[in-house]
């Protein structure tokens, strides 16, 4: 199954290290950063899971869930949450879904054969509170993820859906940003009082809280 942007998250029931947990009512009004990693007991995602801890209070003033996968079983991401609290220095306070038949796995794409026919990629989905999937990305094995990209995506699609505008290349918090070309200049000026710069007809910058 092959998934794609503005599809609906696909539910599933599944054992985790904080207790069962059905994803659609699990993520409930929240955001939720699902994001797949190879192995426990594995260095890489060691590191993930401890910036994911300790980014707690970023995803929580995001309204964001992370919730992690691997297709080890509870008892094994149970032994490891240990080792990931001593070695990063973080309490682990989200859950690790536990997937040894790979079917959650599969359900998301997240097994590549190119890469091993048993251990998931290391895949991010962030799910609106729609259940509606906002963002897919994919590193190979190797690769640990950039958790500042993850927080500046997740910033700009609820700046985007508040304000209805886009962002430009490498925008951050506070950068100006783009007035999509769908909006005629009547309508951006009823959305956007404070006023717009034109570069183009179809560039406009305006300034958002």
């Amino acid at each position: 199954m092959s998934l794609h942007i503005g599809d609906t998250a696909p539910d599933f029931s599944a054992e985790t290290t904080l207790g069962p947990i059905r994803l659609h009512e699990w993520a409930g009004d929240s955001w939720v950063f699902f994001f797949s990693h190879p192995a426990d007991f594995t260095p890489v995602c060691t590191t993930e899971m401890g910036m994911t801890a300790r980014l707690a209070a970023e995803f929580a003033k995001r309204n964001v869930k992370p919730l992690g996968l691997s297709t080890d079983t509870l008892e094994e991401h149970l032994a490891w949450v240990k080792d990931v609290e001593e070695t990063q220095g973080a309490t682990l306070d989200f859950p690790i879904v536990a997937d040894p038949d790979l079917a959650i796995a599969r359900a998301y794409d997240m097994i590549h054969p190119g890469q091993s026919d048993t251990a998931a990629v290391r895949s991010v989905f962030i799910i609106d509170p729609a259940k509606k999937i906002r963002l897919i990305m994919t590193y190979p094995m190797s690769v640990g993820r950039n958790f500042d990209e993850i927080l500046r995506v997740i910033d700009s699609l609820q700046l985007s859906d508040r304000c209805t505008i886009a962002t430009p290349a490498d925008w951050r918090p506070g950068d100006k940003v783009i007035i999509p070309p769908s909006i005629g200049d009547d309508k951006a000026k009823e959305l956007f009082p404070q006023g717009f710069e034109t570069i183009k007809p179809y560039l406009r910058l305006v300034a958002v809280d």
